[in-house]
């Protein structure tokens, strides 16, 4: 189970640490305390992640003005598997990402729900490394 310590679901976000406290506390994320320190499950940071793009496509005033570049680290929000290809969607910040790619490389890389990982974005391909 990959799990993130709140400053490393704030960086994901695009968010600050208390921001990310503040929805702890108001049960809009769940997290559990271990050893004097706050995780949050992937899952559950990948479900915040797409409710934040969900209102950010509500309001285009919401996330920073300005552009994204290159790579942008996110976490994984959904993968969609057949015989041959992938769709990969990350939520990086408040920018939702998309990448295409064989199967066989999202399973090489692990990718799943609530897994970190790079979007390098180069003209129209977006590659996706997985951080360990």
């Amino acid at each position: 189970m990959t799990t993130y310590r709140v400053a490393e679901a704030a960086e994901i976000l695009g968010v600050s640490n208390d921001t990310v406290r503040r929805w702890i506390e108001a049960d809009r994320v769940p997290a559990v305390t271990a050893g004097g320190r706050t995780e949050i499950e992937g899952a559950a940071l990948a479900e915040l992640a797409t409710s934040l793009q969900d209102d950010a496509a509500r309001d285009r005033t919401a996330g920073p003005s300005v552009s994204a570049r290159n790579r942008m680290a996110g976490i994984v929000t959904r993968v969609t598997r057949d015989t041959v290809m992938a769709q990969v969607e990350m939520a990086c910040g408040p920018y939702r990402i998309v990448s295409l790619m064989s199967a066989e490389a999202a399973t090489e890389l692990g990718l799943e729900p609530g897994v970190r990982a790079i979007a390098s974005v180069k003209s129209t391909s977006v590659v996706v490394e997985r951080l360990r």
